[in-house]
């Protein structure tokens, strides 16, 4: 008799499902998930990301876009795809709750 009828194994393409429930399951899952397509995804969500900024004059500020480099555009991509993968994982209810963060850092501490 086979006892595993509707059990699905994990996916490595699809990041494991948060329905809000076994929260220590899904957080070490998840883990591994982002850390295997780039860890730098893992240490945006532990870190946050780097803020463009500039100083003039012993003044720190945020930098104008048009001043951004490549590391700054790579640290805002990384910021945006960490956040996708986290919308991706997550159900309605949760989506709810972190739908209004701007960082990934935010979304994980909410979760």
């Amino acid at each position: 008799m086979n006892l595993n009828i509707g059990v699905e194994g994990s996916s490595i393409t699809r990041p494991p499902y948060f329905d809000g429930n076994n929260y220590s399951f899904w957080k070490t899952r998840m883990t591994i998930f982002l850390q295997s397509l780039d860890y730098q995804l893992w240490h945006i969500i532990v870190n946050g990301p780097k803020i463009p900024t500039r100083t003039i004059e012993r003044v720190v500020s945020l930098k104008p876009e048009n001043e951004f480099n490549d590391s700054d555009f790579r640290m805002l991509q990384l910021n945006s795809k960490a956040k996708h993968v986290l919308f991706c994982a997550i159900g309605p209810n949760e989506f709810n709750r972190i739908s209004s963060c701007d960082t990934a850092k935010e979304m994980w501490d909410l979760l």
